[in-house]
């Protein structure tokens, strides 16, 4: 059954720019993942620091192999992470219907 995961994450005032371009590295790779279904990247029109994820893999363990990437550890753990105000709001839900 696929796998869903909504992340939602605040940068830092004045780091949004580079968060921007983080997610976007994070997205072209984690797309490429043989268990990533979708990787879908969202931005606040009214608070461009706001980023929402939307991700969905084949299953949980496809989730689970993402997050030991290298692309995932490098990109997202080592350097946008460390942008965010707070900490990460993670959503996870099992799709009802393929």
């Amino acid at each position: 059954m696929p796998y869903v995961l909504i992340a939602r994450m605040k940068t830092r005032d004045g780091e949004e720019d580079r968060a921007a371009e983080l997610v976007e590295k994070l997205t072209a790779a984690s797309r490429t993942e043989p268990g990533n279904i979708f990787y879908i990247p969202h931005r606040d029109p009214a608070d461009p620091r706001v980023f929402v994820l939307y991700e969905q893999y084949v299953d949980e363990d496809a989730f689970k192999a993402h997050g030991q990437t290298e692309h995932f550890q490098s990109i997202g753990v080592g350097e946008l992470f460390p942008l965010m105000e707070g900490e990460r709001e993670r959503l996870f839900y099992e799709t009802m219907v393929d």
